[in-house]
């Protein structure tokens, strides 16, 4: 079937062409008698306007690019949906894009975005400083950091990961243990580093009574932790920790594995505290404790943000939003030593 044009929809619904742009693209100003012409002669002729070329006239699409640091973590699923639903009530798509921990793919994501012109980019960045991030906003597309502090350029919805770590490395202090092993990915990444740097305050508050370990990885998966929680069941008893906190649930998952095939006990011989509490956390062999996020609301407020920066540019003031983490205490951490 050949491909329709607005102005045979016109001339079916004996009306002009500017009638059916309006219909399209601002049917509010439209009688109703007219628009439901104009939307039976579309449906008769099977027209699908073109998109794409509306989008070159305006000079924006009604998408807005989200990139993630791992798709395949159920994290950033929940904020995906959380913004999507957003977007769904603003007649917005949007468009996932995984960067998977590698800053050039990330840059290449990004460069993509801009060319097909979103209206703008949600994005967690690979790394603290990212130059072509700042280039993209200068030259014009609203960008919101997520589950990433931004420093005044663009805003930002986070969680003080900091807080986070401090919590989760006083639980475990306060059950009772002495050696305690962080967990971690690239310390380039942001939450990575201020994890850390929250367990380390807990540990110096013990003064000198805890000793902290650490072990990075680089990646934050379910591979990454199972792989560090081998070499740790491996350690003669003496010398291995009594508790760990993972930099994620991911990495908690794949470390709590490794101890299971070792015959080690969770958290008798070993506690285990994630990150992030997704649903998984809850539904594990050994139910994980974990400082929860709120994941949804995270994509909620973040495209909130950027929608508000499109509608109203010259008036919108950038904000940093930071949500508090709660620890969630289930049987891996409960143990009393």
């Amino acid at each position: 079937m050949a491909t329709r044009n607005i102005k045979e929809v016109a001339q079916l619904a004996r009306v002009s062409v500017g009638t059916v742009s309006n219909v399209l693209n601002r049917p509010e100003i439209v009688s109703p008698a007219t628009r439901e012409r104009v939307f039976e002669a579309i449906k008769k002729l099977g027209f699908v306007r073109n998109e794409v070329a509306r989008h070159l006239r305006v000079g924006r699409s009604r998408t807005v690019g989200l990139v993630v640091l791992d798709v395949s973590n159920p994290f950033f699923v929940d904020v995906a949906q959380g913004a999507e639903a957003v977007a769904d009530d603003h007649d917005t798509m949007v468009v996932l894009c995984n960067s998977a921990g590698d800053p050039g793919r990330e840059r290449r994501h990004l460069d993509q975005l801009e060319q097909q012109r979103v209206m703008g980019i949600l994005i967690t960045p690979v790394e603290m400083e990212t130059p072509w991030l700042e280039e993209l906003i200068a030259r014009g597309t609203p960008v919101v950091l997520v589950d990433s502090p931004a420093t005044g350029l663009q805003c930002s919805v986070a969680v003080d990961d900091r807080l986070g770590g401090q919590i989760a490395g006083a639980h475990l202090i306060e059950r009772g243990h002495r050696r305690i092993m962080f967990v971690g990915g690239p310390p380039s990444i942001k939450q990575v580093a201020d994890r850390h740097t929250g367990v380390i305050s807990a540990v110096a508050a013990a003064d000198g009574a805890v000793e902290l370990l650490t072990s990075t990885a680089p990646a934050l998966t379910v591979a990454e932790g199972r792989a560090i929680g081998e070499r740790v069941a491996a350690l003669p008893a003496d010398e291995r920790p009594t508790a760990a906190f993972c930099a994620n649930d991911m990495m908690a998952l794949g470390f709590l594995q490794a101890m299971a095939s070792h015959g080690l006990r969770v958290p008798e011989d070993l506690a285990i505290i994630g990150y992030d509490d997704i649903d998984f956390a809850a539904a594990a062999a050994v139910p994980l404790s974990s400082v929860r996020q709120p994941r949804e609301l995270l994509g909620r407020t973040a495209i909130d943000l950027l929608l508000e920066e499109v509608a109203e540019p010259e008036q919108h003031r950038h904000r940093q939003v930071i949500f508090q983490p709660d620890l969630v205490i289930r049987e891996s951490s409960a143990f009393r030593r």
